[in-house]
């Protein structure tokens, strides 16, 4: 079983005050599109971890089958956000896919292609670690075996989550070529949403 965890509990501070998960998109919202994308995709749990403005997040995925996660921590950075959703996760999971929600183009069937490809290598025992890639650029979600559950929770530092993980076991680094960008187009400035929404 895959379990996806959805990280939304950022401060958003490169946006001039406004929280980019609850901005409008595709008739939602930006965390509520990256949820559906999510939930519709092959993964058996949705976890979506809470920090920043918590409760407005919490409304805007009202009805949605996630499970939320509060990270009390959410101030320390996205290590912190990675470590309470891997903490969350089920017992009985194989693989964690850890979900950034500034990604607004991804869709699911890419998402099912990450996890094809993981499930693939991890039954050779091959290769653990699946990170998409488009025209030799990495980039998110990384999914990674349940083996690595309590190294990711110990870890401290620059070096927690899933960039640690990928620089500490680059042999076990899986690269999925995507056929579109949409894993490299995140959305951080006020100016990468005009652009998102404007159709550029």
């Amino acid at each position: 079983m895959i379990s996806a965890v959805v990280l939304a509990a950022g401060m958003s501070k490169r946006m001039g005050g406004e929280n980019k998960l609850l901005l409008p998109f595709r008739g939602t919202t930006l965390i509520g599109n990256m949820v559906d994308v999510v939930t519709r995709a092959e993964v058996g749990e949705t976890l979506v971890v809470l920090g920043h403005e918590s409760e407005r997040v919490r409304a805007a995925l009202l009805g949605k089958p996630v499970t939320f996660v509060e990270n009390r921590d959410y101030a320390e950075g996205m290590g912190s956000s990675v470590q309470a959703g891997v903490r969350a996760v089920a017992p009985g999971a194989t693989g964690i896919m850890i979900c950034l929600t500034d990604l607004p183009l991804i869709e699911s069937a890419e998402l099912d292609r990450l996890i094809g490809a993981f499930e693939a290598a991890a039954a050779g025992d091959e290769k653990s670690i699946a990170v998409p890639c488009h025209l030799g650029q990495r980039g998110n979600p990384v999914l990674f075996s349940a083996r690595y559950r309590e190294e990711v929770l110990s870890t401290r530092g620059p070096v927690a989550g899933c960039r640690g993980l990928v620089k500490r076991y680059p042999d076990r680094v899986l690269e999925v070529e995507m056929m579109t960008d949409h894993i490299l187009r995140d959305i951080d400035t006020v100016e990468d949403y005009r652009r998102l929404v404007g159709g550029a």
